[in-house]
């Protein structure tokens, strides 16, 4: 038996996410756990020639807003697919910065919603429960990344402080598992 698995990065990323849609309690349709399996397979493609110079996000959005039709699909998609990608496996490295993961959950929501709202696009339904379901779907990729051992190990008090921003129902049981209650309460006194 090889050390090495040979799978397709499609084929890896699916037994993932299967598995942390199941962790998770997430009816996801099959169509949705598709779309996500092919996102996270897309960013391991890219290559350093191919990866396109990604705007910041709030200019994405502005340009979301200045134009139309299959450009404004593309802007809006990859608005979407950036923010679900990097809130999903980066959120830990966005504590404390000028842009948190809020803002990344807050850009990703709008584009899925606007998305789902364009007629005649096969994928307006996936779109339409990304949106509706964004956190959940963040929580499944930050299940992935730590499953595929793809990230580090969060510091406890950044993950306390990324629950209450977020009240990640994921984020609260891992810090119930590292033996720490959630409080909600303690988000206004000392978050800002």
């Amino acid at each position: 038996m090889g050390v090495l698995r040979q799978e397709t990065p499609t084929e890896y990323f699916r037994d993932l996410v299967d598995s942390a849609l199941a962790r998770q309690r997430i009816q996801a349709s099959e169509l949705t756990a598709f779309y996500l399996v092919n996102l996270l397979a897309g960013f391991v493609r890219l290559d350093r020639a191919g990866v396109p110079d990604v705007e910041p996000l709030a200019v994405q959005f502005v340009r979301s807003l200045e134009t139309g039709g299959t450009r404004r699909r593309v802007i809006l998609r990859s608005l979407g697919d950036v923010s679900l990608f990097v809130s999903g496996f980066f959120a830990d490295s966005l504590a404390r910065r000028v842009v948190d993961v809020d803002y990344y959950v807050a850009m990703g929501e709008y584009a899925y919603g606007r998305l789902s709202q364009t007629g005649g696009d096969p994928f307006a339904e996936v779109f339409a429960e990304l949106a509706a379901d964004f956190l959940r779907f963040v929580d499944v990729l930050g299940d992935v990344s730590e499953r595929g051992g793809l990230s580090s190990d969060a510091d406890l008090l950044r993950l306390y402080e990324k629950w209450l921003r977020t009240r990640s129902v994921r984020d609260g049981h891992r810090l119930a598992a590292r033996g720490i209650a959630p409080n909600a309460s303690m988000a206004e006194r000392f978050i800002q």
